[in-house]
């Protein structure tokens, strides 16, 4: 984010703290916020969550169905438990969505609220194939602002600050991403869903000129793979996402020099009309993500079913 036009405001380089970064952004009223505490709390959920869920993996779990196709396990429940109770301590004051707790009955643009999927990618839980995550994204005034998604079965965990920085986090140490340039459409990698690929991608593909594609669960982690450069594209055209799938992996992308939107190029707000993504995702490098959305503009109203 530029302060360099905001009067009286200074651009202030980034700090570092504890392994976290202290990156400042303007508010409406002009004034600086610190993240730090929100980015410790945050991971250190997402952590204690993992650890929770990798117990459960290792066990003889059961598995229920909120609906047809949408499984739901201990390892769900008990998450979401103790993420909401951590962000509750900490932040009394900051409204908190989560998948698996009672949803509020009037959403808020205005103000904190925290996004939370305790576990994205069921389905490649239930399956053991490792490719799930923690997520929890914090939008303020109805924008992603802060991610991070941790995926246990690696020890991987990306964090970033919406259009300032991404990094990932191993048992090696800390790498900070940012996103391929590369625009040529047949040099692209679509990334999709490895249990529910969507049947409207083949059109897609065809519309942009894409020829590469690899699968993979959990949306933090496709998010995860474009920014450290194994793919450039995920796109979901229907409307099968919820704002906890898509809060985290937006700030994250933003943060690593991407670009997150509906299918119509329009950002995705928080907290306004509905919580599912009602016209889609794209998130892309951000080098192609204008050749992308144009290539569809075609056939939105066809792909959204």
């Amino acid at each position: 984010m530029d302060f360099s036009s905001a009067p009286g405001i200074h651009q202030r380089e980034i700090r570092m703290y504890l392994g976290l970064l202290l990156v400042h952004i303007k508010t409406e009223r002009g004034m600086m916020k610190d993240f730090s505490k929100e980015l410790t709390i945050a991971t250190r959920l997402a952590r204690e969550a993992g650890a929770l869920i990798m117990k459960i993996y290792t066990s003889n779990f059961s598995v229920s169905y909120k609906g047809p196709s949408d499984p739901v396990t201990e390892a769900d429940q008990l998450a979401n438990a103790l993420i909401v109770e951590g962000l509750r301590e900490e932040f009394p004051q900051d409204g908190i969505v989560a998948e698996e707790s009672p949803q509020p009955a009037n959403l808020s643009p205005t103000g904190k609220v925290w996004y939370v999927d305790p576990l994205d990618g069921t389905k490649e839980f239930i399956n053991k194939n490792g490719e799930f995550s923690v997520m929890i994204g914090l939008a303020i005034d109805g924008h992603a602002e802060l991610g991070v998604v941790y995926r246990p079965a690696q020890d991987i965990l990306y964090a970033g600050l919406s259009n300032q920085n991404t990094w990932m986090e191993t048992p090696s140490g800390r790498t900070e991403l940012k996103a391929s340039t590369i625009e040529q459409p047949d040099s692209l990698t679509l990334i999709v869903s490895r249990s529910h690929r969507n049947p409207h991608l083949d059109k897609v593909k065809n519309q942009i000129g894409l020829t590469k594609e690899f699968p993979c669960g959990s949306v933090g982690l496709k998010i995860g793979a474009i920014a450290r450069h194994d793919a450039d594209v995920y796109i979901e055209p229907g409307p099968y996402t919820s704002l906890w799938d898509a809060c985290a992996p937006d700030a994250i992308m933003k943060g690593a020099g991407g670009q997150f939107s509906d299918i119509y190029g329009k950002p995705i707000l928080y907290g306004y009309d509905t919580l599912k993504n009602t016209k889609g995702l794209v998130a892309t490098n951000g080098a192609c993500h204008d050749h992308v959305i144009q290539s569809i503009s075609s056939i939105t109203e066809q792909i959204r079913s």
